[in-house]
């Protein structure tokens, strides 16, 4: 997040009065906040847009909240949660967490304690995430060569020699890893849509279809082709990787 980009804030929570003063108070702090009354059209709004924190009432008149949580937490870099519940039952805050919320409050709440809880867990959530670029790699993952070329994930660059390299998005990264991490074997387009976006991502084939136009483009841009990865129409793609040239020593000896 920029220092200049205020961060967004879901609100869900059925009582209306309470989510008018979670809005002023929240407001008041620098926080830019979007109300749902119901779980399912704030799920919508979350996986279509970038937020960073969802406050959450878990007793909703149309979801439960619970699931409504572990949806959240599916999505592909997904925002933090928090709940705010006014259920006193035995290990309801113990549970929210186990069940991946980043933290709890309870109702009624003080607004100075959950304004900096709210802080701290977007200063947490940051630098977890932070290093993240896909959901199967990031910015650990190592130098790893496709057809010739090296793989940065750390500088998001392919390269192809001295002076010869492009930038590179992050989702043709993960599906480079994907396909680099399962050579001479047929994978399905949901597979790979699964391995880089999450199992319940919303990609559509003509969208991962975008991606990989791309990086044939790349790879085009530096004359190199590759035949190596191949479409399997109607079923996914298949990459081999070409054997590594042999030494003139090794030719030699066999002569």
């Amino acid at each position: 997040m920029s220092p200049k980009q205020k961060p967004l804030v879901v609100i869900i929570e059925d009582e209306r009065g309470l989510a008018a003063l979670l809005t002023e108070q929240l407001e008041t702090a620098g926080f830019v906040t979007q109300v749902f009354h119901k779980g399912a059209t704030a799920l919508k709004f979350i996986g279509e847009n970038h937020v960073h924190l969802v406050l959450l009432n878990p007793a909703l008149p149309d979801v439960d909240g619970w699931e409504l949580l572990q949806s959240i937490r599916r999505m592909t870099l997904g925002p933090a949660v928090v709940f705010l519940s006014g259920l006193k039952l035995p290990g309801q805050a113990a549970r929210a967490l186990d069940l991946g919320a980043d933290d709890f409050v309870a109702k009624p709440h003080d607004q100075d304690e959950l304004i900096a809880r709210i802080h701290a867990v977007l200063r947490r959530s940051e630098t977890a995430g932070d290093s993240r670029l896909t959901r199967n790699a990031d910015l650990a993952t190592g130098v790893f060569l496709f057809n010739g070329a090296e793989v940065h994930p750390e500088r998001l660059e392919l390269v192809f020699g001295p002076g010869k390299k492009c930038k590179l998005g992050r989702k043709e990264l993960g599906i480079l890893y994907h396909l680099h991490a399962n050579p001479g074997v047929i994978i399905s387009r949901h597979s790979l849509i699964h391995a880089v976006w999450g199992v319940h991502a919303d990609v559509r084939s003509r969208s991962l279809d975008q991606y990989i136009a791309k990086i044939r483009d790349a790879f085009a841009g530096f004359g190199r082709d590759l035949d190596c990865f191949r479409t399997i129409h109607g079923i996914g793609y298949w990459y081999e990787p070409a054997p590594p040239p042999e030494r003139e020593g090794k030719k030699s000896r066999r002569a």
